[in-house]
């Protein structure tokens, strides 16, 4: 018992191999800490790219909705009070088209706050097709009371600050003058609207509307046919199709994309015409998201979930150093390595903030492999130790960046790896008699004596 209380007081953590392994897992779950603060990094600067994009979108124009248009009649309801006197009450008839055709044009362009990249666009929007036949009787509504010289079209713009020009606006082969506001607030809340006069025995009323918008990374257009259909196109290779429906047909290549969508009414939760209610004519919207090809807070932040994994694989290799070649590490030194590991995430990051991920995860896996081995190699004087050790970071780093290309397939190359990496490590240590190596026989043996 004295020998072992001994061995305590004099070189207690260089001689006890059990001792110095609860410390490699007590130093790896410390560095769940600055991990944590390395995330909390990129969340900042995601923050402010987000803030910067912001700004931009402010004074240029944010992303954009169209929805429109939409054909209101005013119409007096007759009342009588207790008294037999009669008043009125005034409603309105809302409108869908029969037909609607969108053609979106547009045209992107980055532009720069401080480092951060926003992505910005001119749209020509042309809206066309017609109105069939108004059926009053169907909305139970009487002849008696429409206000046919009243009536407006209204279509919504998500950003009035976007519209660069004129809109131009007709209607049965009249052009109109066209106002700001909807007078939908709780339909279309922000827009324009053209006041018009209807001919009471009109079977069809054609419209064709044109403007040009400003607007930020995405444009979406509400289906408000009973048949609707959409062509856009931008010189933009990486899109995003966003909202309630795909396209029917797409092409895309690395400098531009077309794309076509056919909606019905029938898709939609919401009738061809009401009167007075609200409906939420932008739940059924669609459109485009001009994506970014890479953004490198996400892909950065996919690599540091798996920062602690490369962490204790890279201090379990120096403990099988230790045992199998008798080489002492100091809990310093483990700290120093540690470190080094987690200034990769930090490199990454700063890096693809002025370069392309790819160049910037290659330029930092090779310094942090260089320091990593050099240092090795001073520690335990011994290159091919030392080489050992930088074929290990080195495959690690490899592995993740296989991962991060294939982001459909990352799970699945994420387990195998994770198999792959356990089963080496099963069969590379199945000679070591951990007992011994541990020190729990000859404990033991000693207190029992």
């Amino acid at each position: 018992m004295s020998e072992i209380l001994g061995k305590f007081k004099k070189g207690w953590i260089r001689e006890s191999a059990g001792l110095r392994l609860v410390i490699i897992g007590v130093l790896t779950l410390l560095f769940l800490i600055p991990t944590f603060m390395v995330q909390s990094h990129i969340w900042e600067r995601q923050g402010r790219r987000n803030a910067a994009v912001t700004e931009v979108s402010q004074k240029w124009g944010r992303a954009q909705m169209v929805a429109g248009p939409v054909l209101n009649v005013p119409y007096l309801t007759y009342h009588r009070d207790k008294n037999g006197m009669e008043y009125t009450k005034r409603h309105t008839a809302h409108f869908l088209p029969e037909e609607l055709h969108i053609r979106g044009t547009v045209d992107s362009e980055v532009r720069y706050r401080g480092i951060f990249e926003v992505i910005l666009y001119t749209g020509d929007v042309g809206l066309s097709g017609h109105f069939g036949s108004l059926d009053f009787a169907k909305l139970g509504i009487s002849k008696r009371g429409i206000l046919w010289d009243k009536a407006w079209l209204s279509v919504g713009i998500s950003d009035m600050k976007g519209i660069r020009e004129t809109i131009a606006m007709e209607f049965a082969d009249s052009e109109l003058p066209v106002e700001p506001g909807t007078r939908l607030k709780d339909t279309l809340r922000s827009g324009i609207n053209s006041p018009l006069s209807l001919k009471q025995d009109a079977q069809e009323h054609p419209f064709t509307i044109g403007m040009s918008l400003r607007g930020s990374e995405t444009i979406n257009f509400v289906p408000l046919g009973e048949k609707t259909t959409a062509s856009v196109s931008a010189d933009w290779g990486t899109p995003s199709f966003t909202g309630e429906f795909l396209p029917d047909n797409r092409k895309i290549n690395e400098e531009s994309f077309t794309a076509d969508w056919k909606v019905l009414h029938l898709n939609r939760n919401y009738p061809q015409a009401w009167t007075d209610s609200t409906q939420q004519l932008a739940s059924s919207a669609f459109g485009v998201n001009l994506l970014m090809p890479v953004d490198g807070y996400q892909r950065t932040m996919r690599t540091v979930k798996y920062a602690i994994m490369f962490i204790f694989l890279t201090f379990f290799t120096f403990f099988i150093i230790e045992i199998l070649n008798r080489k002492a590490v100091h809990p310093i030194q483990y700290l120093l390595i540690g470190s080094a590991l987690l200034v990769f995430y930090i490199l990454l990051l700063s890096l693809s903030e002025h370069i392309l991920f790819n160049i910037s995860y290659i330029i930092a896996s090779v310094c942090i492999v260089a320091m990593v081995t050099l240092y090795t190699r001073s520690v335990l004087k011994d290159n091919r130790l030392a080489m050992m050790v930088g074929g290990l970071v080195t495959g690690l780093y490899g592995f993740m960046f296989v991962v991060l290309q294939a982001e459909d397939y990352a799970l699945l190359l994420g387990s195998l790896g994770l198999f792959i990496i356990l089963g080496l490590t099963m069969y590379l240590t199945r000679g070591i008699d951990w007992y011994t190596v541990l020190g729990t026989k000859e404990a033991m043996g000693e207190l029992n004596v």
